[in-house]
């Protein structure tokens, strides 16, 4: 726990001007991003006695090992500033929408020749009109399946659309009439382009003037007794008002406004949004948060539109905004909504009329989200903190540990040896900071060995992170090695972003083992960058616990690995499967949780994650490995001169007999590649030739012999090891 007198800055080095600041802890990570009208003001409240902060303020601030900021020239740019880097960096301690998913919308592709009625999500994209959001997928395809009668637009994929048309028939919905069928020319492109205006302006709520039309002709119909028509008519009339019946009217006016109500607690507050179009309620969604600070109602608000409209431009903004507090300042948060929608915002509070009680709607379900909210956390925090106590209390740790990392080795029947270490963080995975390892310092089955080597690896990237960035000491810690570092530029493995580059070129690894190769990450992580920029890098951070798939042999190699290290700071403890026991280092009993244990079901989660990473990428590279070719063994060849390899000479057979000069004939292909190719193949010996047990013929196969033509994962070849369970592990 840090003393905040230790990094406050002095009160004359602090401008009293608008910027945004950011807390970092000791690992340089952001932990808080804030902005302020006054950064001399504002950061002051942070550095008072800590008996008077508010007790996550306490948190944050004790947490934190630095601070610093960005000045900017008004309270505008700085509310930009501050929404981009809490979307760059996810501190831990600011405001948090959990239940964030991207929202469905309606849309339709006004870009399109033929325009298509559909449900998108993510990102809008020019040329389509968007209607919503909507609370569920479903509540968009009733209403669209109810307006399909009146306005049978397409909806079906680009796919089904060229099928429909080479063939000359239409899908299902072109013979059931919910689709004029522009596929088979039932309708032109203009005509279709007309029906999709109409469906847009009846979904925009200009519904009285199309459902008067539609009224007048059903009369006329009946009038020249067409009663067929006017029936068809009734029943479109039918169609419509139930679709609206979805939709009710709430506010007059066709008024475009969103509605946000908050309901909070001292420690979460739940954000409910009901967007209302044309006078319609068109969709709604909700988000909790967790009360970082002590924080006004005005100030959830203001994250809150945040959030809300921070990725939304144009008429994706309404024209007013009505709120249950306003940001204090209005000012810059009503200015920048304006920037986002072009036009001018209105950000008010309700105080009569239809509005009003429309927002009283609004704040009951807020309350009754929060309430829902605090009866599933409280299960399933207590559940989560109990495991993490329980945990402690049978390893004897001196604190619950927050982090722990599970290590697991894979192989079949000692091929392909792989490693996988999994995290997780407040009982939870993290998925992005998983990380895979190949074993290439041996061959052959040697659990204890792979352990040991795996945790050597990991944690001597963690000691050079230290020295790095200046936490490691000259002397290092008592009886410490000292950290390999690097002796060439970091290089990647196949092309893939984030793979880890060269450990060690040099000296032998602690234990007598050669320095292992390049820890390869199939899956590239997503907090791959430096610590100057404030987000996590890869095995950057110290767990509290180390768990390994293993007995006692595996404990103690991982044990010795971190004390050849000089790490001496981190506990270990193994899971056996057959009997589920916890065995810690140098002990010659297992610690026998009870089996209702909730510690104990949350080591197994931890081992069992652990076991099918690994075993996932054990199967991946042995699938690799059934399907490599001899193009694989060429240094430098991509899968893009491959392909153009075995297009240009058709088979691997051809290829193999082809001259330098054929070979630099391929585009792309020059001659220095070409005579690295040449001379893999020259290098490379030739299979035996295929016979014909029952005919004696030899078989002259263009496909190139011993290569596996069977799904991948599956060999082909004799005395090939199979998948069989107990063999893999």
């Amino acid at each position: 726990m840090a003393d905040p007198s230790s990094y406050r800055p002095k009160p004359g080095e602090i401008p009293d001007s608008p910027g945004v600041y950011r807390f970092r802890d000791e690992h340089r990570r952001v932990i808080y991003v804030g902005k302020a009208k006054s950064l001399r003001q504002r950061l002051a409240n942070y550095f008072q006695d800590l008996a008077g902060l508010h007790p996550r303020t306490r948190s944050m601030v004790t947490t934190a090992a630095s601070v610093e900021w960005t000045v900017v020239s008004t309270e505008v740019e700085a509310l930009q500033l501050e929404y981009s880097w809490i979307k760059e960096y996810d501190p831990r301690f600011n405001v948090k929408y959990r239940d964030d998913k991207s929202y469905p919308y309606l849309a339709v592709t006004m870009n399109e020749e033929f325009p298509r009625v559909q449900v998108m999500r993510g990102h809008k994209k020019k040329g389509v009109r968007y209607f919503g959001p909507y609370a569920h997928a479903w509540a968009i395809r009733d209403t669209v399946d109810l307006l399909l009668r009146v306005f049978p637009v397409r909806t079906c994929s680009a796919g089904v659309f060229k099928n429909a048309a080479r063939t000359g028939r239409p899908c299902l919905l072109g013979y059931i009439d919910k689709c004029s069928a522009p596929c088979v020319d039932r309708i032109s492109a203009e005509d279709h382009r007309e029906l999709a205006e109409e469906f847009c302006d009846f979904m925009a709520g200009r519904t009285g003037t199309y459902l008067r039309r539609l009224e007048q002709r059903m009369a006329r119909a009946a009038e020249d007794m067409e009663y067929e028509r006017a029936a068809r008519l009734r029943d479109d009339i039918g169609a419509l008002k139930k679709a609206m019946e979805k939709n009710a009217v709430v506010l007059a006016d066709a008024t475009d406004a969103d509605l946000i109500a908050v309901a909070e607690d001292e420690l979460e507050a739940a954000v409910q949004i009901f967007h209302v179009r044309g006078g319609r309620v068109r969709g709604q969604r909700g988000w909790v948060t967790d009360k970082v600070e002590e924080i006004t109602t005005g100030a959830l608000v203001e994250h809150a539109l945040q959030q809300l409209y921070g990725e939304e431009t144009g008429d994706a903004v309404p024209r007013e905004v009505l709120v249950p507090a306003l940001p204090d300042p209005v000012e810059p948060v009503q200015e920048w909504l304006t920037g986002r929608r072009g036009a001018n915002v209105s950000l008010r509070v309700p105080q009569r009329g239809d509005k009003k009680a429309l927002m009283e709607t609004v704040q009951r379900n807020a309350q009754q989200a929060l309430v829902l909210h605090k009866t599933k956390r409280a299960s399933d925090l207590t559940t989560r903190s109990r495991a993490l106590e329980e945990i402690a209390e049978a390893l004897d740790l001196d604190s619950a540990p927050l982090r722990i990392e599970c290590y697991d080795i894979s192989h079949l029947q000692g091929d392909d040896v792989v490693a996988s270490m999994v995290v997780f963080e407040d009982g939870l995975a993290r998925k992005s900071e998983y990380r895979r390892f190949q074993i290439k310092s041996f061959a052959g089955q040697d659990d204890v060995r792979s352990m040991h080597e795996v945790i050597t690896r990991r944690f001597r990237r963690y000691l050079a992170e230290k020295e790095r960035t200046g936490e490691w000491t000259d002397s290092g810690p008592a009886g410490a090695a000292e950290p390999a570092t690097s002796t060439e530029p970091a290089t990647s493995s196949e092309g893939t972003e984030g793979t880890e580059g060269t450990e060690g070129a040099s000296g032998a690894a602690p234990g007598g083992l050669a320095e292992p190769p390049a820890d390869t990450l199939t899956e590239p992580p997503t907090d791959t960058l430096t610590e100057d920029d404030g987000r996590p890098k890869r095995f950057a951070y110290p767990p509290q616990l180390v768990v390994v798939d293993g007995g006692a042999p595996q404990v103690a190699a991982a044990r010795r690995a971190l004390d050849e290290l000089g790490i001496d700071d981190i506990a270990v403890c193994g899971l056996a499967k057959r009997l589920e026991e916890v065995w810690l280092p140098g002990e010659d009993d297992p610690v026998v949780m009870p089996r209702t244990s909730e510690g104990l079901y949350l080591l197994q989660r931890v081992r069992d994650e652990a076991h099918r990473f690994a075993i996932t990428y054990q199967r991946t590279r042995r699938a690799k490995r059934f399907r490599a070719g001899p193009l694989d063994e060429v240094p430098g060849l991509g899968e893009a001169r491959k392909r153009a390899l075995i297009k240009h000479f058709g088979s691997v057979k051809k290829l193999r007999s082809a001259t330098i000069e054929q070979i630099c004939e391929v585009p792309g292909i020059g001659r220095k590649t070409a005579e690295v190719i040449a001379a893999a193949f020259a290098r490379a010996a030739l299979p035996a030739p295929a016979v014909n047990t029952a005919t004696g013929e030899i078989m002259d196969d263009e496909e190139e012999p011993g290569q596996a033509t069977g799904s991948p994962g599956e060999p082909v070849s004799a005395g090939a090891p199979d998948d069989r369970r107990g063999q893999e592990r």
